[in-house]
């Protein structure tokens, strides 16, 4: 009897033939393992082609839940973006679906799991060194990257085992999306001179096609994490969909990033995520109102280290531990509402308020009720300029330097 292997499935391209290529190159069994993140809606259709294709069994896991709680949300309380702009969604799906595989290979008795990632992407590294973080027993095998296939071959292929596939030559788009954001890739996009094709976007309107009047939305945060929408609570899961729609009806999410890849390319890459880019712009402005100031510049700091980690894959680094420890103590004052306008493709925040504000209206007023003692200011100057005038007076600057 062949030894079992557990695949991670999409229903795409690759993975819809990488069942037929495992079996034929290596003769396992195939189990696929199809999560569902906020990806897909027709889930049945893709156990069916599954179990046509090949598989001996075709897995569904609904973990929603987990992803936007355990991974979406404590990216954003650490206001985790890479290079500026990709909120890391299809980066922070990676850890989960290679912990479940791991799961899944256990309960199986399978001593081997395959994933569809080419040999030029990150999604390879941020899966395989998961899953060795978490059993470095288990061989991977990754059939897109082995067989070495270009685009067009693997379609071929495809077509010569009457294998269905969703993208077709004249519209090549690879695409990866789930409840934080979705990535478009491949196709016209490859070439950065370009503008976007409108048919590349799904979630978003073009802003010049959306409403000519100003929406604005109030959500309000616990501990940094958002809980209700307009004055309404609501569960994680309901309230990231939701804010997709409003947000996304507006044009807000697009993102267009020539990226700096972890396999040491320059890639061009598109994505969608209206609810991710709105809740970041939104928990950022709640923490300028209270945090210190050295909370929010060293903060700033663990952001980029935080967005670099989870992009290249060391979720379950210690490392991370030791960040995720850190960022969870400065949100235990992130409480509050923040009122957001979104108007033809821009998000902008306009109110905010919390009860542990360090903001002190007294203190800041240049009107009545004016509390701030002006008259400290003369010593205060004194004392924080002292080291500078000692040192221009017995180090004076070089008149040809400060020309």
């Amino acid at each position: 009897m062949s030894d079992k292997v557990i695949l991670a499935y999409s229903g795409g391209l690759d993975t819809s033939v990488a069942i037929k290529w495992l079996k034929e190159k290596y003769d396992l069994e195939v189990v696929t393992l199809t999560v569902d993140i906020g990806n897909e809606r027709d889930f049945s259709s893709i156990r069916s082609k599954a179990l046509n294709v090949g598989a001996s069994k075709a897995i569904i896991k609904d973990v929603r839940k987990i992803f936007v709680e355990k991974f979406a949300f404590p990216t954003l309380q650490a206001n985790a973006v890479y290079e500026g702009q990709y909120p890391l969604a299809t980066a922070l799906s990676r850890p989960l679906i290679a912990q479940l595989l791991v799961e899944l290979a256990l309960e199986e008795g399978a001593s081997t799991v395959a994933h569809g990632c080419t040999g030029k992407g990150n999604d390879q590294v941020r899966l395989e060194v998961g899953i060795a973080s978490i059993n470095p027993e288990l061989k991977v095998i990754a059939p897109a990257r082995e067989w070495a296939m270009t685009r067009e071959e693997t379609i071929e292929y495809a077509k010569r085992y009457n294998i269905p596939i969703p993208i077709t030559t004249a519209s090549p788009y690879s695409i990866d999306e789930n409840l934080w954001g979705r990535s478009i890739e491949c196709g016209v996009i490859e070439d950065p001179w370009l503008e976007p094709p409108n048919d590349a976007y799904s979630w978003t309107r073009s802003p010049a096609n959306t409403p000519d009047e100003v929406a604005y939305i109030e959500i309000g945060f616990e501990r940094g994490i958002p809980v209700s929408l307009n004055q309404h609570e609501m569960k994680s899961i309901s309230l990231v969909q939701r804010l997709n729609e409003i947000a996304g009806s507006h044009g807000i999410g697009r993102i267009d990033l020539v990226e700096n890849r972890l396999v040491g390319i320059k890639s061009r890459e598109l994505y969608e995520a209206p609810a991710a880019v709105v809740l970041l712009e939104a928990h950022e402005a709640l923490e300028a109102l209270t945090l210190s100031k050295e909370q929010l510049r060293f903060k700033q700091k663990i952001a980029l280290e935080y967005a670099d980690l989870v992009y290249n894959g060391l979720w379950f680094s210690t490392h991370h531990q030791d960040l995720t420890a850190y960022v969870q103590s400065t949100q235990q004052f992130v409480h509050g509402v923040v009122r957001m306008k979104l108007f033809k493709g821009k998000c902008s925040v306009v109110g905010r308020t919390s009860p542990f504000s360090l903001y002190n209206r007294s203190l800041a007023t240049y009107d009545k009720g004016d509390e701030f003692d002006q008259s400290a200011a003369s010593g205060f100057i004194y004392i924080w300029g002292l080291p500078t005038k000692i040192q221009a007076q017995l180090q004076p600057p070089d008149d040809d330097k400060q020309k």
